[in-house]
C-alpha cells in the first residue's frame, strides 16, 4: 500500500500515475453503475428510475391529468438528478415512445417523435405527460417498506435505491448503454412469455435454459417484423448472454403492389425508401417503377413498392432489398446487467430470471413483514381502545380529574404508552356503543390477516405461491400477444448487379480525344455522331447495357466501366479521364464490350499481339491493369473482336501497304503479355518511324475484308484473300496501287 506524503502546507501528495488510475477507475464505476447499465431489480437506469419516481411524487398516475413535461424534468433535475435537462427529457421521451419501448412507462400528449425520426419530438414546454398503467408494476409497492432509501444529491430528500418491480422489467423493455469498457444490449420480450418462464422456474428451480425457452420463444420488439435467426442461435444467446439475431421487415401483396407493413426495430422507413431510391437512380432496380410512403396514424408503417410489371419475380426482388437495405438488419444481444450484489455481470436466461426471482421474493417478504408490523401495531392499539370502552366511566373520570392522565391510565389499566396515547386522542363521537362493535370486528379481521401473514412468512412454498399468483394476475392485466413473429429463414442474398440492370442493346463510342458515350441500339453509325471541334470518331463496340465496357490506353492498360453508367449519345459524352486514372501522357486506343467469354485480339504497332478473353481484362481499380506490353515509343492498335467460328483468319496491314492473312489458331490466348509476332520483316524489327503495323482484325473464313483508305473502301472477298495468305510473322503482300495508304481494316 502506497504511503501518502504531505507537503509543508499539509496538502496530500501522491504519484501522478496513482492519482490518474484511481480517478479513472472511480469514473468508470460511476458510468457503469450510475449511468449506462440497468439494475436487474427494476430494469431501470438511475435517470429513468428518478423520472418515474418524480412523476409518482407529482401525482401523475395513469388516472391523473397530464402535466407539462417541463414540470417533471424540473423536479427530476432539481431534486434527484443534477444533470442536463435535455438529456433528462430525452430519457423521458424514450420511455414514452411506443415504437422504442415494448411497454411504455410514460403516457405522453403532443409530439413525442415518430419511428421515422425518433428525435423529432417537440420541446418539453409543449408536451404533457403522465405515467402509464404499466408503471404501477414498478411503483405500487413503493411505500410498503420494500426498498431501501438513500439521500438525494444534496441530502434534503430521500429517493429509492430501487423500485419494487412486480415483473422483470429488465427483460420486458430491454435497454442499451455504453459504459467504460463494457456495454449492454438487452432486447425486449413479451410479458406473458416472461411471466410464464418465471413461474416455471419458481415451480422447478432446476429448470434449464432449454426448458425456459419453451416459454420464451425469443425477443418481442415493439415494431413487430420478423426474427429469422435459427432457433439454435436464439438458444445460444439465452445460454451465453451474448449473440446476434436477424430482424426482417414483413410485407404483403396488395393489388400487384408490395406493401411493407412492419420494419425492424429502430429502422426508419424514410431511410429505407432513400436506400431503394438511390439504387433506382443508379439504374440498379429496373424492375421497380415507383415508391410511395403511405404511412399515417392508422398505419404507422406502410411503404409501397410498385413493380414495373406482373412478370417481376417479387420474391427475388424483396430478397435483394433485404440484403441491400435496412429492411433486414442484425441486432446485437448482450445481457450485461447490474446484479443484486451491485456488480455488472453477463447473465444467461436462467441466471437472470433466478436472480430477479430472488429480488422479487425478498421484496414480497419485506412487504409482508412491513404489513405484519402494521397489523400487530394496530391490534395493540385496538386492545387498548377496547379496555377504554369497557371502563369508559373510569377513563373519563381520570382524564377529567388528573393533570397528567396518561401515566395514570397506563398504571391503572396496564396500558402501553402507545395505547394510552390512542385513548387520549379519541373523539367524543367515537365513544358510542357501536364503536366497540367495530373495534371487535376489526380485531377479528386483523387477527386473521396476521395469521395468514405469519403462515406465508413461515413457509417458502406459500411465499412462492403468492409470488406466482401475483405474476399471473399482472400477466393477465398487462400482457398482450406477441408482435414479432419468429420464422426461420435463409439469409437474404443480393442479386447479381448484371441481373438488376435492364439488358438493352448499346453501342459504346470512344472519340479520338478520349470522350465516351453510349448509344441505344446496334444500328448507330458512330462516325455520324456529333463531336467536339477538333475531335472525331476513334472506336466503337456493340454490347448490352448490363455488360462492362473495357477501354485500352496507349500504354497497354485496361480500364473497366459498367456500360449502363455511360452518358447518353444524345450529347457529346464525357471525358474518360474523369472516370479512370491513366498514366501521365497516355491516350485511349480502343474499347471492348460484350459477354465475359468474348475473345478480343490485342496488338501493338510493333507487330506483336495475342488473343484475350474479356473477363481477363476486367479491373476494379481506377488505375486499371497492365494487359498489353508495348515497346518504348510504340503504340496500341484498336482491339478487334474474335469470331467464334472455326477457321477464322487474322488480317494485318502495315503502313507500307502490305497485307498478311494467316490462321487465328497461330496466335496464343493470354491474360496479359506481349504476344507473338503477327506482321514484320523476317529477321528484323519494325523500326520506329519506318514500317509498322497500322491495323489488325480477326474475321471468319467466309467473311469479306474491307480496306479503308480515307473516304474510299475496297472490299476483298474470301477468294481475294488467298493472295495474301502467308505464315505468321511475315511481311505480307502488297495491296494494289492506290490502296497502299491504309488507315484501318474492317469486317463486314
Amino acid at each position: 500500500m502506497e504511503t501518502l506524503e504531505l507537503d509543508l502546507e499539509g496538502n496530500e501528495q501522491q504519484p501522478l500515475h496513482a492519482f490518474a488510475e484511481k480517478a479513472y477507475l472511480d469514473y468508470s464505476m460511476y458510468v457503469i453503475l450510475d449511468r449506462a447499465l440497468p439494475h436487474i431489480g427494476d430494469g431501470l437506469k438511475p435517470v429513468q428510475r428518478r423520472i418515474v419516481f418524480a412523476m409518482s411524487e407529482l401525482g401523475l398516475a395513469s388516472g391523473a391529468k397530464h402535466k407539462k413535461s417541463a414540470r417533471t424534468v424540473g423536479d427530476v433535475i432539481g431534486k434527484y438528478h443534477p444533470h442536463g435537462d435535455s438529456a433528462c427529457y430525452e430519457a423521458m421521451v424514450l420511455m414514452a415512445q411506443a415504437f422504442s419501448y415494448r411497454y411504455p412507462l410514460v403516457d405522453g400528449q403532443g409530439n413525442w417523435g415518430a419511428s421515422d425520426d425518433p428525435k423529432s419530438f417537440a420541446a418539453m414546454r409543449y408536451t404533457e405527460a403522465r405515467l402509464t398503467p404499466y408503471a404501477s408494476v414498478l411503483l405500487s409497492e413503493l411505500g410498503q417498506g420494500t426498498v431501501d432509501w438513500t439521500p438525494n444529491f444534496d441530502g434534503t430528500l430521500d429517493e429509492p435505491c430501487r423500485l419494487p418491480a412486480r415483473l422483470p422489467n429488465v427483460l420486458l423493455n430491454g435497454g442499451s448503454g455504453i459504459a467504460v469498457g463494457m456495454s449492454t444490449d438487452i432486447p425486449p420480450h413479451n410479458l406473458r412469455e416472461v411471466a410464464s418462464a418465471c413461474i416455471r422456474l419458481l415451480e422447478s428451480p432446476k429448470a434449464t435454459v432449454t426448458d425456459l425457452c419453451e416459454h420464451i420463444q425469443g425477443p418481442d420488439f415493439p415494431t413487430g417484423a420478423e426474427i429469422i435467426s435459427p432457433t439454435e442461435d436464439l438458444r445460444r444467446i439465452y445460454e451465453t448472454g451474448n449473440g446476434t439475431l436477424k430482424l426482417r421487415a414483413t410485407w404483403e401483396r396488395e393489388h400487384g403492389d408490395i406493401v411493407v407493413n412492419a420494419l425492424p426495430h429502430q429502422v426508419s422507413g424514410g431511410k429505407v425508401l432513400e436506400q431503394i431510391a438511390q439504387q433506382m437512380r443508379a439504374r440498379k432496380l429496373p424492375m421497380v417503377e415507383d415508391l410511395r410512403d403511405e404511412s399515417d396514424h392508422e398505419n404507422p408503417v406502410r411503404l409501397v413498392i410498385v413493380p414495373r410489371s406482373n412478370r417481376v419475380d417479387v420474391d427475388s426482388l424483396m430478397d435483394h432489398l433485404f440484403a441491400t437495405t435496412d429492411l433486414e438488419r442484425t441486432v446485437r444481444a448482450n445481457l450485461n446487467i447490474i446484479a443484486l450484489d451491485g456488480r455488472p455481470r453477463v447473465f444467461d436466461l436462467r441466471g437472470l430470471l433466478k436472480e430477479w426471482l430472488e429480488f422479487r421474493l425478498d421484496t414480497v417478504t419485506r412487504r409482508l413483514r412491513f404489513r405484519l408490523d402494521k397489523v400487530e401495531a394496530r391490534l395493540h392499539v385496538l386492545e387498548g381502545l377496547l379496555v377504554a370502552y369497557l371502563n369508559i366511566d373510569e377513563v373519563i373520570h381520570i382524564i377529567r380529574s388528573e393533570d397528567r392522565p396518561k401515566p395514570v391510565l397506563m398504571k391503572t389499566f396496564a396500558l402501553s404508552d402507545i395505547q394510552a396515547e390512542a385513548i387520549l386522542e379519541l373523539k367524543l363521537r367515537h365513544l358510542a356503543r357501536l364503536e366497540e362493535v367495530k373495534i371487535r370486528g376489526e380485531q377479528e379481521s386483523l387477527a386473521e390477516e396476521r395469521k395468514q401473514l405469519s403462515k406465508i412468512l413461515g413457509s417458502k412454498a406459500r411465499l412462492k405461491k403468492l409470488v406466482r399468483e401475483e405474476l399471473e394476475r399482472d400477466a393477465a392485466q398487462f400482457g398482450d400477444v406477441r408482435r414479432t413473429r419468429i420464422i426461420e429463414r435463409a439469409a437474404a442474398q443480393a442479386m447479381d448487379e448484371s441481373a438488376l440492370i435492364s439488358s438493352e442493346a448499346v453501342t459504346v463510342v470512344l472519340s479520338e480525344r478520349g470522350w465516351i458515350r453510349a448509344a441505344k441500339g446496334h444500328e448507330v453509325d458512330p462516325i455520324q455522331l456529333n463531336y467536339k471541334a477538333g475531335d472525331g470518331f476513334l472506336a466503337a463496340a456493340c454490347g448490352r447495357s448490363n455488360q462492362a465496357a473495357v477501354f485500352l490506353d496507349s500504354t497497354g492498360r485496361a480500364y473497366t466501366i459498367p456500360a449502363h453508367t455511360l452518358p447518353s449519345a444524345r450529347g457529346q459524352g464525357e471525358p474518360l479521364s474523369g472516370r479512370v486514372n491513366p498514366p501521365d501522357g497516355a491516350s485511349f486506343a480502343g474499347v471492348m464490350t460484350g459477354v465475359a467469354e468474348q475473345r478480343w485480339l490485342l496488338a501493338s504497332d510493333a507487330g506483336f499481339g495475342f488473343v484475350a478473353r474479356l473477363q481477363d481484362l476486367y479491373s476494379r481499380n481506377r488505375s486499371g491493369k497492365s494487359v498489353l506490353k508495348v515497346p518504348a515509343g510504340g503504340g496500341v492498335l484498336i482491339p478487334a473482336p474474335v469470331p467464334a467460328a472455326e477457321g477464322a483468319l487474322v488480317a494485318a496491314v502495315s503502313n507500307a501497304g502490305r497485307l498478311l492473312c494467316f490462321p487465328l489458331d497461330e496466335l496464343p490466348e493470354l491474360a496479359r503479355g506481349k504476344g507473338n509476332k503477327i506482321l514484320g520483316i523476317p529477321g528484323k524489327k519494325f523500326a520506329s518511324g519506318e514500317e509498322s503495323m497500322v491495323s489488325v482484325v480477326a474475321l471468319a473464313a467466309d467473311v469479306s475484308l474491307r480496306v479503308c483508305s480515307g473516304q474510299r473502301v475496297m472490299t476483298l472477298k474470301p477468294r481475294d484473300l488467298e493472295h495474301y495468305l502467308g505464315a505468321r510473322g511475315r511481311r505480307g503482300a502488297l495491296l494494289p496501287r492506290g490502296w497502299r495508304k491504309v488507315e484501318r481494316l474492317q469486317t463486314d
